[in-house]
């Protein structure tokens, strides 16, 4: 494992993603210099670019396990990427024009692997990322570096979290041990002790469970679709936790498996949330008791894996993604993690809601030049890895 000092001429690159919240396209323009400890990054725009709702539709649908036909599922890849291509384009109006292209992609399927010691039989990894990167370039007329988590997963890793390395190098401190908590549909953590000695081998990451999923549900649920979050966490902040179900929910094995590990919504998706409303039910719980309690559960999950599982607390937990901004969520974790402070990325300056998206416009700046993006340690893979599939447009 090493870090590289790289003189550059700064390079435009717009990241691109949707996460499992699927709440729409988050595209970052970004102008980014260096190499890995000389890494630095401006961000240009930033902006949500949402799903028509025929389309969020069909992508929750998948992603939830609605069997469908391969003619099926190559009109959503096409859709996606299209809806992708349009968001590059729009990132760009009043700017100079962006060199590269870093696509995530959508999500729609998330497997961890599986290790000798659970089962007789070693099953890799698998993640499905809908959205093709050379229709992108083709599209927008700029190269796309896309698939990034798959020479991660082929050799034996999970493929996730995948921006703990560019975390590292963004969000470091020479005195403090951070943990980044990104909030996402799925939340995770990257834990990055102190620069210094051989730092880089000591960071941690994994997912730590549900984040925004079973809250979105639950909204979704309990309004007839009418809405689809909650704003600020204003609903749930009305309410009361019920602790009971709280500590029967992290029985969860999930919870209790040791990193590297990650999860999706094959997990916490609407399945788990119908468990969690018929769990509910002998305590009558109003729909505000209900939010809080899940939010609890977000927030209770975050605290055991540090608790748990870090090699030691650190002075700072800096949030990210739409969980963020949820006011009572962060006020809850506060309190759950006293001795810490919690703050957001935007405090350290780093874009809390575009985060993801500045994370793969560096990952696909990495490909570029060669440089690996994963991190062994978060991951699980053997060794460092070129991360991504370079599609050049024309």
């Amino acid at each position: 494992m090493y870090a590289t000092e790289t003189v550059t001429v700064p390079t435009r690159v717009i990241g691109l993603i949707s996460g499992t919240s699927v709440d729409g396209i988050d595209a970052a323009l970004v102008e980014i210099s260096g190499g890995e400890l000389d890494l630095k990054i401006s961000l240009l725009a930033g902006e949500t670019y949402a799903y028509t709702p025929a389309l969020r539709k069909k992508i929750l649908d998948v992603g939830g396990g609605l069997a469908v036909s391969m003619a099926e599922l190559a009109e959503l890849d096409d859709a996606i990427a299209i809806a992708f291509a349009e968001a590059a384009e729009k990132i760009q109006i009043g700017h100079q024009s962006a060199t590269l292209i870093g696509s995530h992609g959508q999500t729609v399927y998330h497997r961890p692997p599986v290790s000798p010691e659970i089962s007789n039989k070693i099953q890799l990894g698998y993640s499905l990322q809908l959205g093709r990167g050379a229709v992108i370039a083709h599209l927008t007329g700029i190269s796309t570096v896309s698939n990034f988590r798959v020479a991660d997963i082929n050799i034996g890793g999970h493929g996730a979290p995948l921006v703990s390395r560019v975390d590292a190098f963004l969000l470091s401190d020479s005195v403090e041990g951070r943990c980044i908590q990104n909030i996402g549909g799925i939340g995770n953590v990257t834990y990055i002790p102190p620069r210094g000695g051989d730092w880089l081998s000591k960071i941690r990451a994994w997912d730590t469970g549900p984040g925004n999923s079973l809250l979105d549900l639950a909204v979704q649920h309990l309004t007839d679709g009418a809405k689809s979050y909650d704003q600020n966490g204003n609903w749930a902040a009305s309410g009361v936790p019920c602790y009971s179900l709280v500590k029967q929910w992290l029985q969860e094995d999930y919870f209790h498996l040791p990193p590297p590990k990650s999860t999706g919504r094959e997990l916490f998706g609407m399945t788990y949330l119908h468990q969690c409303l018929k769990d509910a039910e002998p305590y009558q719980l109003n729909p505000a008791d209900l939010l809080a309690t899940l939010t609890e559960l977000t927030v209770a999950s975050i605290a055991h894996s540090y608790q748990t599982f870090l090699p030691q607390m650190p002075q700072q937990v800096l949030l990210c993604g739409g969980g963020s901004r949820n006011l009572y969520l962060k006020q809850r974790l506060q309190l759950l993690l006293p001795s810490l402070a919690v703050l957001t990325t935007d405090e350290v300056g780093l874009n809390a809601d575009f985060k993801e998206a500045i994370a793969f416009a560096v990952l696909a700046y990495w490909r570029q030049m060669g440089l690996p993006g994963n991190l062994p340690a978060a991951t699980g893979a053997p060794s460092e890895m070129l991360l991504g599939d370079i599609q050049k447009c024309g």
